[in-house]
């Protein structure tokens, strides 16, 4: 799954291209997405119109027209590229075409994303919940903490859950999590402040690197200039389960919690 620093290597990919330029068509050969696009709807909003600016808000890309916006998520397996060619793919399901030429294309072979238009982005029921950006200035080891606070949840869970912090999926939780050295099942109420100070802070340094890596190719992932990312050479245990740790050679471990596959080093990651 596309995960935070892959939705904003996409963001920065494809801004370049796509703001200030009138739109000529919307085309959308398949609406069944996760919810059903509004293919009236936004080709109303659309055609004709312009971007007049693009943000992200945690997996979600926000693309303003006139004062609304339309929201795109990738789902499990979804891209967003820029084309000017008319040879589809199988998974292409949208374009949004503009007078120059320019195309922006989404493919989703799993179709779990979704493309929807809001008025508002602050009060829709997908984004109205959402916890802090943790690349944000309200996101750190105290905000961790307070929420941590009587919770039995895994902390892994914890920090994955979108309503505590958005944008920290499976990958850069396994990651995060090594780098503080906490195993990902230890109780999320145990943990004692001064590890979620460190924790905070590898995630937001996890993200940022992974950014300027252009995000973590796993499958088939590209980033919105068609240019895959490279961070995956730098994961120290996602995927890694029974090979050496980098770091004290223990074999790393892998167990299931929340229904995702979690990997971990039994000697480097302390259970409180």
């Amino acid at each position: 799954m596309p995960e935070l620093p892959e939705v904003e290597t996409t963001l920065r990919g494809i801004e370049p291209h796509i703001l200030n330029k009138e739109i000529t068509s919307v085309n959308i050969r398949q609406p069944s997405l996760r919810w059903s696009v509004p293919t009236n709807l936004i080709q109303k909003k659309l055609v004709k119109n312009t971007f007049s600016g693009i943000t992200r808000r945690g997996k979600y890309l926000l693309l303003q027209s006139s004062q609304e916006s339309l929201i795109i998520h990738l789902g499990m397996s979804g891209s967003l590229r820029i084309s000017k060619e008319e040879d589809l793919k199988k998974h292409d399901h949208i374009d949004i075409c503009f007078s120059d030429g320019t195309i922006l294309r989404y493919c989703d072979p799993r179709r779990f994303g979704c493309f929807l238009w809001t008025e508002n982005p602050d009060t829709h029921f997908l984004l109205k919940d959402l916890g802090p950006e943790p690349l944000g200035n309200h996101f750190n080891g105290e905000h961790l903490f307070a929420l941590s606070r009587k919770r039995k949840m895994p902390i892994k869970n914890f920090i994955m859950n979108s309503k505590i912090v958005v944008g920290v999926g499976n990958i850069y939780a396994s990651e995060a999590l090594f780098a503080a050295k906490i195993r990902p099942s230890c109780k999320a109420g145990r943990v004692p402040r001064k590890k979620y100070d460190l924790l905070a802070q590898e995630i937001v340094k996890l993200l940022r690197e992974s950014i300027k890596q252009g995000g973590t190719t796993l499958r088939d992932f590209v980033g919105g200039n068609n240019q895959p990312g490279y961070f995956k050479q730098s994961l120290k245990v996602y995927g890694r389960e029974g090979e050496d740790c980098y770091d004290c050679s223990f074999e790393i471990k892998g167990q299931r919690i929340g229904q995702r596959a979690s990997a971990y080093c039994p000697n480097c990651q302390s259970i409180f």
